[in-house]
């Protein structure tokens, strides 16, 4: 196990600069999860720890020891693929055991190494079959089993349940957060959905255009976002965006307006803004319900999924917001409907984007009330 640390890292193909300065600590024993939408530098920055992409500029260390020239096998990492990249001929087994055969290593401890890997993954009855005859789920299993015989002192996972369906990617979600438990290694996991990220994640890294925007614990960045990108990327469905003004400001919070005129309150801290200036105030969608005093909406389509249901509306003005309600609704396309939209869980973004302080949020976490 080792620390992975990232001081000014860069990245340039030519004239082009895709990583800009990245500086990240992953400490010990983290499962740290990149997240970011495609082209954003995750797979890069991931390629570069790896030891398949050179290092433009800046240092990176693994357990305190610089790797900048080393190559990628002397580094003591393991790399899962998005691909399985399994030999076809070779039985799940012989797959399991290649690559320590091709360092020399004594028969009896790869086959001690692989019955473990085995045991750990589930794969014990399959050792014997060849590639074309497991599902999806167990060759990624295996793939997973290669990294893990070399008991590396960092795993590093690319993308590796994107070719798999819905109900394997749950599943295989469970097994690689199981997998880290067991093993505590540091694991560095790259991944374009979000919902991947919250839930398997003990440090979230939000990438856009090859630079941090935000690096953290899963509820933090849900409950903390500093700006308006990262309020917007993490959360299912993403969070809600309303124009408006501010009115004036208190103890508990700001009062704001729409651009109908409508009064809106907002628990944070708007000692950095003055009434005229136009800001942005988030609501996610679980944090809206309907309300006979509420804001009013026209409701565009409704989708009932039996224990909740998702509201799809239109302001007077146009914006379009979405709304996650736990159970069943009597609202139907085409209707009207009022949507309480709670100062307590309402989030303020300045004209530039970034995030006013919320207040009391240690009262509210764990409170959705949806």
């Amino acid at each position: 196990m080792a620390e992975v640390e990232l001081r000014g890292i860069v990245k340039e193909y030519g004239a082009v600069r895709v990583v800009h300065g990245v500086d990240l600590t992953i400490e010990d024993g983290t499962f740290c999860v990149f997240v970011g939408p495609s082209g954003c530098g995750k797979s890069t920055l991931l390629r570069m720890i790896a030891g398949l992409e050179d290092i433009s500029g800046g240092d990176l260390l693994i357990g305190g020891e610089r790797v900048n020239d080393q190559r990628a096998a002397e580094r003591g990492l393991a790399m899962v693929f998005q691909t399985y990249a399994l030999y076809p001929h070779m039985s799940v087994r012989q797959n399991l055991a290649f690559g320590l055969e091709n360092i020399r290593m004594p028969k009896s401890e790869i086959a001690a190494r692989v019955d473990e890997a085995a045991r750990m993954l589930k794969l014990e009855p399959y050792l014997d079959r060849k590639p074309r005859a497991l599902s999806g789920g167990q060759r990624q299993r295996v793939a997973i089993g290669r990294a893990v015989v070399r008991e590396p002192k960092v795993f590093l996972f690319d993308e590796p349940l994107s070719n798999l369906d819905a109900e394997l990617r749950v599943s295989m979600r469970g097994e690689i957060a199981a997998l880290h438990r067991r093993v505590g290694n540091t694991m560095i996991y790259v991944t374009h959905d979000q919902v991947e990220a919250m839930t398997m994640a003990d440090k979230i890294v939000v990438l856009r255009d090859g630079r941090i925007e935000q690096a953290g614990a899963p509820i933090d960045l849900y409950n903390r976002p500093v700006n308006t990108f990262v309020a917007g990327f993490i959360g299912s469905p993403r969070m809600n965006f309303l124009p408006c003004k501010v009115t004036g400001h208190d103890a508990d919070g700001l009062t704001l307006q729409d651009a109908q005129g409508r009064p809106l309150r907002a628990a944070v801290d708007g000692r950095t803004v003055g009434e005229g200036d136009t800001v942005e105030l988030g609501i996610r969608p679980e944090h809206m319900h309907p309300d006979p005093e509420g804001y009013p909406v026209q409701v565009e389509n409704v989708e009932q999924l039996g224990g909740e249901s998702y509201l799809y509306v239109r302001t007077e003005t146009g914006v379009a917001l979405t709304a996650h309600l736990s159970g069943q609704t009597g609202l139907a396309r085409g209707g009207r409907a009022f949507l309480a939209i709670r100062p307590e869980f309402a989030h303020v973004f300045r004209k530039d984007g970034t995030a006013l302080p919320r207040l009391r949020l240690g009262e509210l976490e764990g409170d959705t009330r949806t």
